[in-house]
C-alpha cells in the first residue's frame, strides 16, 4: 500500500537516530508496503462472499486492511496484536477499552483507527498511555506511538464511512492537544489504491481502465 507520514514531536528524528526504534519502525512500514492491491482485492472479495452467504452487509476495504495487517504482523518476532495497555490483576479496570492494535516492548504502541471521527482524541491518547508513566502497572512499556488511518482519498476509493476519521483530520488534532500528546508519534495515512476502487452503489470491486 501507498502511504503518507507526518511526525508529531520530532518522532521521525528520534526514530532515525535510534537503531532499535528504526528497525522496529521499518518492520511495521514494510508490512504496509508489502500489502499489494491484488492482496486487497482478493481479501475483499473473499470476505464479501462470506458475508453474502450469511446475508450480512460488507462494503469497505477496512476489514481487509485490518486482517492483512494483523496476519502479517503476527509473523514478526517481538510484535504482538490486541495488546492490553495495563496489566490489571484486580479486575477493577476492564481491559477492552485499554487495548492497542499492536505493540513491541520498549518500542512502539500502534493504533489502527478507521472508526468514527469522534474517537480521534481517544485513539491518539492510547499510545501516550502506553508510553508514559502511569499509576497502573503496564502490560507493555513502549516509547513511541504509531497512528494509522485512512486518507480522504482512501475513504472515497475504499467506500469507507464518511464519518470516520482521516489522516487530514487527525493532523488538525495534534497542535491543540500538544500538551496532552506528550509521546512522540508517527501519523501514517494510507492512500487510495491506484488500480481499483469499491463502487459506492454496487459495493463491488471496480478496476480502473488503463
Amino acid at each position: 500500500m501507498l502511504y503518507r507520514s507526518y511526525p508529531h514531536r520530532h518522532a521521525d528524528a528520534i526514530i532515525a537516530h535510534d537503531t532499535y526504534l528504526n528497525g522496529r519502525f521499518q518492520e511495521f512500514i514494510h508490512v504496509i508496503e508489502d500489502i499489494s492491491e491484488e492482496d486487497l482485492i482478493e481479501d475483499f472479495c473473499r470476505q464479501k462472499a462470506a458475508h453474502a452467504a450469511r446475508k450480512t452487509n460488507f462494503k469497505s476495504l477496512t476489514p481487509s486492511i485490518n486482517r492483512l495487517l494483523k496476519e502479517r504482523m503476527a509473523q514478526i518476532p517481538g510484535w504482538e496484536s490486541e495488546v492490553d495497555i495495563f496489566n490489571d490483576t484486580s479486575g477493577v479496570i476492564g481491559n477492552t477499552e485499554w487495548r492497542l492494535d499492536f505493540a513491541c516492548e520498549e518500542g512502539f504502541a500502534v493504533e489502527v483507527a478507521f472508526n468514527h471521527g469522534e474517537a480521534i482524541a481517544w485513539n491518539l491518547l492510547k499510545p501516550v498511555l502506553a508510553s508514559e508513566l502511569n499509576h497502573v502497572q503496564k502490560a507493555f512499556q513502549t516509547r513511541l506511538g504509531i497512528y494509522v488511518c485512512a486518507t480522504e482519498a482512501l475513504k472515497r476509493a475504499g467506500n469507507i464511512d464518511s464519518a470516520s476519521g482521516s489522516y487530514e483530520k487527525v493532523q488538525r488534532y495534534l497542535m491543540p492537544m500538544m500538551n496532552q500528546l506528550t509521546t512522540p508519534m508517527m501519523l501514517i495515512g494510507l492512500d487510495a489504491p491506484q488500480t481499483f476502487c469499491i463502487d459506492k452503489k454496487t459495493r463491488e470491486v471496480r478496476r480502473y481502465e488503463r
